[in-house]
């Protein structure tokens, strides 16, 4: 149960937050147009949209997309296609005026952030905040989607993985010493690797790699900094062991070391078993089995 003081505080953060941002402008950044058709004409990718990305991007009602649409296609900034591989959806794509349009809003809200920031007493503190604030809105946006472990989103998270690893062990960390899986491993039928998504951002991934030893493992388990403490490690274990029984697998096995107690934790808190070595990995030592 919350307190009225602290919904008090929400509700003032919730006020200058729109005043500052010019939510209610008419004349969003003194372009002419408020936020609603500014944030769809940013929401434009340069190879252009599907409509329904961007209604499901913004979490728009249907028909004021279509007010917003119309009304930029009039000005010339977008033209609405019909999407050669499917005649039933619409592709938004900008015009020359349009990009020049999301250009200038683009340097206009750099501008208005550098100038936030250049009033801030604790720049870090600042930052701090809004990321937390960001992941508190954003928490329910997260979509986990299966992915070549060599995607490009998935080999950043690997790397931010590493990279993490490296700076956390007393021996550092060096993959190529690891047993690092073979992507084939981590592709249907032996196995998944997932990865969670924020707005399009990779922020965290889990892989399952398939064996012929009558279990699979859970392999490089990761979430971004700035995406911790929403429960999304937890979220990703929950959808290995699901896409591990629809695979037939029945027993899984993890390792982990002993400078990532929160790992050892949640596996700990989920019915897991610890167990001996199990594998030669130099790194590891924390193993752990679980019957599904």
């Amino acid at each position: 149960m919350h307190n009225s003081a602290d919904i008090a505080r929400v509700r003032r953060f919730y006020r200058a937050a729109t005043r500052d941002t010019g939510a209610l402008d008419q004349s969003f950044l003194g372009r002419g147009r408020p936020l609603g058709p500014a944030r769809v004409l940013h929401s434009v990718a340069p190879e252009g949209t599907p409509v329904d990305t961007i209604r499901t991007y913004l979490d728009l009602d249907k028909t004021l997309l279509s007010r917003f649409l119309r009304g930029l296609a009039d000005e010339g900034l977008v033209t609405l296609d019909t999407d050669p591989d499917d005649r039933r959806r619409r592709i938004v794509r900008l015009t020359d005026t349009g990009r020049t349009e999301q250009a200038l809003y683009n340097k206009l809200s750099d501008d208005h952030a550098a100038a936030l920031l250049s009033r801030a007493k604790d720049r870090t503190a600042l930052l701090a905040a809004m990321d937390l604030i960001t992941m508190t809105l954003n928490q329910t946006r997260i979509t986990l989607r299966e992915t070549d472990p060599q995607h490009p989103d998935a080999v950043a998270c690997l790397e931010a993985y590493y990279a993490e690893l490296a700076a956390r062990f007393e021996t550092g960390f060096d993959v190529s010493l690891s047993r690092d899986p073979d992507a084939a491993d981590m592709r249907s039928p032996r196995g998944a690797f997932l990865v969670a998504y924020r707005d399009d951002a990779p922020i965290g991934c889990v892989g399952l790699k398939g064996s012929d030893k009558g279990y699979a493992e859970v392999k490089r388990l990761w979430v971004s900094p700035d995406a911790r403490g929403l429960g999304l490690a937890k979220r990703l274990m929950d959808a290995t062991e699901t896409a591990a029984r629809a695979l037939g697998i029945v027993t899984l096995r993890l390792d982990t070391n002993s400078s990532l107690p929160d790992a050892v934790r949640l596996y700990q808190s989920t019915g897991w078993t610890a167990l001996d070595r199990f594998n030669d990995d130099p790194y590891p030592d924390y193993f752990f089995e679980k019957h599904l």
